[in-house]
């Protein structure tokens, strides 16, 4: 009986196609090596070892699988409801203990989505209705019998909201915080009490004595180390500028989501080098905070030199749309290697992923995707999906469907 993933097939050759490697210039006609899951080569003379599944990609596009930064898949399930909604603990403003692993079901079909769409790593978040929101996750988005089988990190960032979710919800509950005001106080007072624990707990251990230890605060800590990053959710362009105060006042590393008005401020994000996870772009003005929404923002953000991904935040949009995304920035004036960049290198980067997944290159995990054509345009479909040099998606030609590859499949029992 299987107790694991899967070994992958020792050598993995994919080999003739026009290969993306995005950290680096097109090769055509490129090889990309895979050994033991993890790529061992990519160029256009790589000797193909005999005995190695060759994976033939003539007339096909080969990328890095593309990396989600900022989704609730599997937290937030599709179609369940209620039953499957755990994506906001919303029982009090501070929940910087809890953890988005402890609550994905990876039998959602959002997994599915995201490797329909070439999706092969995605950083879960709790949601933005809390101003502490707790702990995020980066994964994969298939492999395991468990998702603890899936996992890349577990230690990435810690979820925070500003704006109108929290106030909302506490706001009807009658309680701190109900106005922007309230929210920051909130996240203020959280971290001014993880100084002093953090304090506490030296000068305890310094004289060996016993320290109590408080989850909320120790996670915390580790944000206030730069363990963490603080994966700050704001639309407005005066809630971001909340963020960069707090990002001073405690000196954390900030990373901005959504930043629907952050072209107003590109130049202060650009100069302070903080990136901006930015979308969902197919969205409706649902709310006031996104009445400046437009697909444009993103080039405007870019052009400013601010580092960028894009987010479906799924389920607000399905996550097999995130390279659609990218096609209509790319149509709005955003460069086609930054969009690239958007879709792989840079989520990777903001998370300290880049030693795993997010380019092809040798070192890397063999997350691949094979794309019918340029998957930049919107008839261009993924073809074949690899994680860790593992099949796990095919499209049937005969079918007109994507198959993913089933446990039932992969695990002996």
């Amino acid at each position: 009986m299987s107790t694991g993933t899967p070994s992958p097939t020792s050598v993995i050759a994919v080999t003739g196609g026009h290969v993306v490697p995005v950290s680096g210039p097109a090769i055509e006609g490129g090889v990309v090596l895979i050994e033991d899951g993890r790529i061992v080569a990519v160029g256009a003379d790589v000797t193909v070892p005999a005995g190695a599944e060759v994976i033939d990609a003539t007339g096909r596009w080969v990328l890095p699988g593309f990396v989600e930064g900022h989704g609730h898949v599997g937290i937030s399930e599709e179609g369940v409801g209620i039953e499957g909604n755990d994506v906001n603990e919303m029982t009090g403003p501070n929940m910087a203990a809890v953890r988005a692993i402890d609550a994905i079901d990876i039998d959602d079909e959002g997994f599915r989505d995201a490797l329909s769409g070439g999706v092969t790593s995605i950083v879960v978040k709790p949601g933005s209705g809390n101003p502490i929101g707790g702990q995020s996750v980066a994964i994969k988005a298939w492999g395991g019998r468990t998702v603890d089988e899936q996992v890349i990190s577990d230690s990435v960032s810690v979820k925070s909201a500003l704006g109108e979710n929290p106030k909302r919800v506490y706001g009807e509950k009658k309680q701190l915080p109900s106005t922007r005001l309230g929210v920051a106080l909130v996240i203020r007072e959280a971290f001014t009490r993880a100084q002093d624990y953090r304090a506490a707990r030296a000068a305890a251990a310094a004289k060996d004595e016993p320290f109590s230890v408080d989850l909320g605060l120790e996670v915390l800590a580790r944000v206030l180390d730069g363990e963490l990053v603080w994966d700050q959710h704001t639309h407005r362009h005066d809630d971001i500028a909340t963020a960069l105060r707090l990002a001073d006042e405690f000196g954390y590393r900030l990373v901005v989501n959504h930043g629907t008005e952050a072209h107003k401020i590109a130049d202060v994000l650009a100069e302070r080098d903080v990136p901006v996870i930015f979308g969902p772009m197919l969205t409706s003005r649902s709310k006031v905070e996104l009445r400046d929404r437009a697909i444009v923002n993103l080039a405007t953000i870019a052009a400013a030199g601010v580092r960028v991904a894009i987010t479906t935040d799924h389920p607000v949009v399905p996550i097999n749309f995130l390279v659609h995304q990218a096609a209509l920035a790319v149509k709005e004036g955003l460069p086609r290697q930054t969009a690239l960049e958007a879709l792989t290198v840079n989520p990777a980067s903001f998370f300290g992923l880049e030693g795993r997944v997010g380019a092809l290159a040798p070192g890397l995990d063999g997350d691949v995707v094979i794309w019918s054509g340029d998957p930049l345009d919107l008839t261009s479909r993924a073809e074949h999906v690899l994680i860790d040099g593992v099949t796990v998606y095919r499209w049937d030609e005969q079918a007109h469907a994507g198959r993913v590859v089933e446990r039932s499949e992969r695990f002996s029992r």
